[in-house]
Formats: C-alpha cells, structure tokens, sequence
C-alpha cells in the first residue's frame, strides 16, 4: 500500500508539473468564497480537504481496491480521529472551566 500510495502521489505530481492534470479550483478560490459568505459554492460541495485521492477510474481493479483501503484510512486517521480529539478536548475545557468564556475556529479539513 505504501509504494502503491508513493508511486500515484509521484503520478499526479508529475501530471499537474506537465498540465495534463488540474486542480478544479485555487486555495486563492476557496479563500474568497469563504470570505464571501459563499459556503453553498460548488467548491465547498466537493471534498476540498489535504486528504490525497488515490481512486480514480483508470486504475485497474485490484489496485483501485488497494486505492480505497488507502482513502478509507487516511480519512479515518487525518479527519474523523482527529475531530473526536478536538471534540474531547473543547468538551473537557468547557466542563472544567465552566465560568469561563471560549472562542473555538475550526477548520474544513
């Protein structure tokens, strides 16, 4: 899985240095439909988050199988885990510090 994983991230480097492959959209974008209020945007209705994608359609079947236990993984581990940390720790302040005034930002993933 981790060559798997190394050898498409060095693909998909190497497609978007050529130009034969291009991100739909700019962090430049994200930051001004964000800003604009704009959260209904066709950006934000995508999966906008650092998780690498592995899966896609030219794969043969095996190693898109392989390319879905990789997907399954990361948003496990970097997303999901991750929010029930953050939620933990924001639950224990506001229980230990009951009086006390908070301010949380959370970010999109």
């Amino acid at each position: 899985q981790v060559v798997f994983a190394l050898n498409q991230t060095l693909l998909q480097q190497e497609s978007l240095r050529a130009g034969s492959f291009q991100i739909p959209y700019t962090t430049e974008d994200l930051i001004k439909h964000y800003n604009c209020g704009d959260l209904s945007s066709i950006i934000f209705n995508h999966d906008t988050s650092q998780v690498p994608n592995f899966i896609n359609a030219t794969l043969p079947a095996h190693e898109r199988i392989t390319a879905q236990e990789i997907d399954s993984y990361f948003r496990q581990e970097l997303i999901y885990k991750r929010n029930e940390r953050m939620g933990r720790r924001v639950k224990d302040l506001l229980e230990e510090y009951p009086d006390k005034s908070f301010f949380f930002a959370f970010g999109a993933g």
